[in-house]
């Protein structure tokens, strides 16, 4: 026996903002979520696997029309024409309250009752899957205990969309741990809501698949389902990797690297060691580059957004994989001897004079800013990235915008720029 267990599809999860990046490829991007499901489809048919289990969320959100709806159907279409069943919960993003537009699934598909944990056995297989879908958005009690008893001489298998005792950056809902899941004898767990893959035991099986699909930066690597075999021997547990776009963050060390030519073959080398080649997805990448020079800082200073163009080309000459920039940070630390700038007497002095006083002094430093920037932020759209205006909150964030804007007026003054009459 083989089936695929999957979960957190996040289907047409908006991804705002796009349009901000110039170049960026947002239609491959928007439609990941949905390319992924694809692929998932096109695997259980070409394994002719005996059932898939989709552990919750589904759907991002309420669908904004049916064509969210339609375009899932019809990839449950497609599995009931290769005689593959799915059966399905529904998770706190698509609980059954959220939810409020309707479709008919096709026959091969089984939703479990929000009502209470259900059952359903395939008796060929000698297979019983017990699962409860999410009435609500929140769940905030350990439905475990009240699951139904295994099935004696069947595989048994828990479809639960839960947080277990909690993962970062995960609600708590439907909270509950290994011990009590392993306590209700069945042999397999179905994990959803937990966007990393993890195996958390073997003894028995408690698994989560991750999301099917990485959707930002905050979701790196490998995406998509488990492919799970039962025989006489054991249970087989493996991933497969079914992500149409997938999301990397890469840290670019720029220790000796004084000019941009030598920082654009850095760039490219560690692209190419990060990257797999030839590999047809879209490789969305996050570089920070650390550890820049003083002649890096100058040429930054001098023409903000020099060393962003200069990785965005370095990606360009890569040969044989589809590589986008999403964004460049640059841990800026500064090259010059603070102390010894300090105590010049001249503009550039009083300007580093008064940077220290404002990082000696966070709040002003603060107060200064959201001064200047209240403006600005009145006019901000309502899908700027967040951590923009964290930044402020941050104190390491509001070190660096400190750091940065004195780089800049002191790059002006020393080139004559800032001379005033």
């Amino acid at each position: 026996m083989e089936f695929l267990h999957a979960a957190d599809l996040h289907i047409d999860s908006p991804l705002r903002g796009l349009d901000r990046y110039e170049g960026a490829p947002v239609e491959r991007l928007r439609n990941a979520t949905r390319a992924a499901l694809e692929r998932l489809v096109d695997a259980a048919l070409a394994r002719r696997v005996d059932f898939v289990l989709l552990a919750g969320d589904i759907f991002d959100r309420d669908w904004q029309d049916f064509h969210t709806g339609l375009f899932f159907r019809e990839q449950m279409v497609r599995l009931h024409r290769g005689g593959i069943p799915v059966f399905m919960i529904l998770g706190n993003h698509d609980a059954q309250g959220v939810i409020t537009r309707q479709l008919p699934w096709p026959e091969n598909v089984t939703v479990f009752s929000s009502r209470r944990p259900e059952t359903h056995r395939l008796d060929p297989l000698q297979v019983a899957l017990h699962g409860r879908s999410f009435p609500d958005r929140a769940v905030e009690e350990d439905w475990v205990p009240a699951y139904p008893d295994p099935v004696p001489g069947y595989f048994n298998i828990g479809l639960l969309h839960t947080s277990l005792g909690g993962r970062p950056g995960h609600d708590r809902y439907a909270p509950t741990d290994a011990a009590t899941l392993a306590a209700r004898g069945y042999d397999y767990w179905a994990l959803g809501h937990v966007h990393t893959r993890e195996v958390v035991s073997e003894t028995p099986w408690i698994v989560f698949p991750g999301n099917l699909q990485g959707r930002h930066a905050n979701e790196t690597g490998p995406k998509g389902c488990e492919r799970v075999r039962v025989t006489p021997a054991g249970v087989e547990v493996e991933p497969l990797e079914l992500d149409e776009v997938r999301w990397h963050r890469l840290r670019v060390d720029l220790h000796g690297v004084e000019d941009l030519v030598p920082l654009g073959r850095t760039v490219t080398r560690s692209l190419g060691s990060a990257l797999p080649p030839g590999d047809e997805r879209l490789h969305a990448v996050r570089v920070t580059l650390a550890g820049a020079g003083e002649g890096l800082h100058h040429l930054e200073a001098r023409v903000p957004g020099t060393l962003e163009a200069q990785v965005r080309a370095a990606a360009q000459d890569l040969d044989g994989i589809d590589v986008w920039i999403e964004r460049v940070d640059w841990l800026r630390a500064s090259p010059v001897d603070r102390a010894v700038a300090a105590a010049r007497d001249d503009a550039v002095g009083e300007l580093v004079r008064q940077v220290d006083a404002l990082l000696a002094d966070p709040g002003a430093a603060r107060t200064l800013v959201e001064a200047q920037l209240a403006e600005l932020r009145q006019r901000l759209p309502a899908e700027v990235d967040p951590g923009l205006l964290d930044t402020l909150q941050d104190p390491e964030g509001l070190r660096a915008l400190l750091l940065d804007a004195e780089a800049t007026v002191r790059a002006r003054l020393e080139d004559g720029e800032g001379e005033t009459e």
